[in-house]
Formats: structure tokens, C-alpha cells, sequence
């Protein structure tokens, strides 16, 4: 049986809580066995290596427009996806997600917007969403609630 793998796909770093709850995703699917990568922005990028300099929980970074080729060319794909979406492109990159890749995609919805951009989702995934900026811990709360499917893909 092959590793499972799981695509974290990061915009603008422009709310606080996504480089947080970033690296407890990668930390939470790296525990379960699947292999984390994530694709982000440079500058969400940067974020996520500066926060982790040793790279204690990171392990491949993609550049977003990079993995996104790589998933319409048939290169690669993933058996999960994660879209983290404070914003109107978030969206926009989920649902690009739903069309190109086969991987069971999760949305993961946060900031202050968060129930009006849930409002626009019109494909098929998991929605985790939670009126967080600042403190995770919303967002945290309705992710470990969603994360039970884990175990089942070892």
C-alpha cells in the first residue's frame, strides 16, 4: 500500500491564524501517517519556514501556481486536499481544486467572512469553518472534530 498524501494549499498570509493552524495540519496528518505538502504563496511560504527553521514538522513546499500545473498536467495528485480561504481567491482556488485533482477536498474557512464565503461554496467537499482571526482555537476545535477520518486512511 503506498503513503497517503495530503496537499495543503496556502493563499495570502494575510490572516493570522492560518500559518498556525498550518503547521498543526501538517503536525496532525504527519502523526497519522500521510505525507503533508504544502503549497503556498512565497510569502505564506516564508511564513511557514520561519516558524518551523528546523523544519521539525515541514517537509516539501511547493510554489501554488507550481502544484496547481502539476495536478492539470496529470504529474501528481493527492488522496486529500486542504484550502485554507479567508477571501474570494481561496474560494476560487477550491473549487479549481474540486475540478483538477481527485484528492476528497476540506475547506477550511476562517476570518471574518468565514459563514458568508461558506455560502458560496457550489462543489463537493468537507467545509470546516469558524469565525477566527487571531486566536486558532475556533478553527482548531472544529478541525479536531473533522479529524476523526484520519485513523481510517492509515
Amino acid at each position: 500500500m503506498s503513503e497517503k498524501t495530503a496537499l495543503i494549499l496556502l493563499g495570502c498570509p494575510q490572516v493570522p491564524v492560518q500559518t498556525s493552524m498550518a503547521l498543526y495540519l501538517v503536525h496532525g496528518l504527519s502523526q497519522r501517517g500521510i505525507r503533508p505538502v504544502v503549497a503556498g504563496t512565497m510569502a505564506a511560504r516564508k511564513l511557514m519556514e520561519v516558524a518551523d527553521p528546523d523544519r521539525h514538522y515541514l517537509g516539501e513546499m511547493v510554489d501554488l501556481d507550481a502544484a496547481i500545473d502539476e495536478i492539470t498536467g496529470k504529474v501528481r495528485d493527492f488522496d486529500l486536499c486542504f484550502v485554507f480561504i479567508h477571501n474570494d481567491s481561496g474560494i476560487a482556488y477550491a473549487g479549481t481544486m474540486a475540478y483538477i485533482s481527485g484528492a476528497r477536498l476540506y475547506t477550511l474557512i476562517f476570518g471574518e467572512h468565514a459563514e458568508d464565503l461558506a455560502g458560496e461554496i457550489e462543489f463537493p467537499c468537507e467545509v470546516i469553518k469558524a469565525k477566527a482571526t487571531h486566536n486558532p482555537m475556533p478553527l482548531k476545535r472544529r478541525f479536531d472534530e473533522v479529524m476523526q477520518w484520519a485513523a481510517s486512511m492509515r
